[in-house]
């Protein structure tokens, strides 16, 4: 699916920092089939993963050395000024002031309550993705964390996300959605989770079949982090490349809404 805007309060786009750019370039190109384009010296050395030229995700360094390399989620928003105060009454963190980033937009990181990080993107140019929902383009986010009650709280707070709690096995999973649509996922952080690891957010590619590209994971470095499942929806798996960020893949199943 092609987009040309994105609503308020909808994530929008995706990017990787990580300790090793190129080895990242060469490993997500592989499998997801993406083409990814070095930006040049004036944006640091970020570049644009494009599928059939449309642009799907971004690769940067880590902005401080002895980070974890990791995905962030960026929420569409209207003024990042605004909702930087918004983060802020909440009870959130504010990361990264709003900046821009020069010909495209304006961008700002936080943390949620809990601590995981996420950005904002107030669009210029540059919308975020041009391309989701088709085999190596973002097909979902989620949330994954200790505490989803304050969650809920927040993201309410400052994107006006409604959350809609369903069970799944024994826990719950919860769809944040915007009127009727549903814009993101949490889950919550069990026991099968080590204790000392922080809340994060996990973004999930489509892909056409899960199981195959779990296995390509595998061969080109990476690791399986949680083995190719069926739920209602698809069938996905948790994965991570070689520096260690961690990403799902999904397939959906014909008769599931995007």
């Amino acid at each position: 699916m092609e987009k040309t805007a994105y609503e308020p309060g909808t994530p929008c786009w995706v990017d990787l920092a990580t300790s090793d750019v190129e080895g990242a370039s060469r490993f997500y190109a592989e499998l997801f089939g993406w083409e990814v384009i070095d930006q040049g010296e004036q944006y640091g050395g970020y570049r644009m993963a494009q599928l059939r030229g449309k642009a799907v995700a971004g690769i940067a360094p880590l902005p401080r050395p002895g980070m974890p390399p990791a995905w962030n989620n960026y929420v569409s928003v209207t003024d990042a000024d605004v909702t930087t105060k918004a983060v802020t009454a909440a009870g959130g963190q504010v990361l990264m002031e709003p900046m821009e980033v020069p010909g495209t937009g304006r961008t700002a990181m936080y943390a949620d309550p809990g601590g995981a990080a996420f950005g904002v993107w107030q669009a210029g140019p540059f919308i975020g993705a041009a391309l989701v929902d088709e085999p190596g383009s973002l097909d979902w986010n989620e949330l994954v964390t200790r505490h989803p009650d304050a969650a809920a709280s927040f993201y309410h707070a400052v994107f006006g996300w409604d959350a809609s709690r369903q069970p799944m096995g024994d826990t719950e999973y919860t769809i944040w959605q915007i009127g009727e649509a549903g814009v993101a996922g949490m889950f919550p952080m069990g026991d099968q989770f080590p204790a000392d690891m922080p809340p994060f957010w996990l973004p999930y590619f489509a892909v056409s079949d899960a199981d195959a590209t779990a296995a390509a994971t595998s061969r080109l470095g990476g690791r399986v982090m949680m083995e190719p499942a069926d739920m209602e929806v698809g069938r996905f798996a948790v994965l991570g490349d070689p520096a260690g960020a961690s990403f799902g893949v999904i397939r959906l199943n014909p008769t599931a809404a995007p």
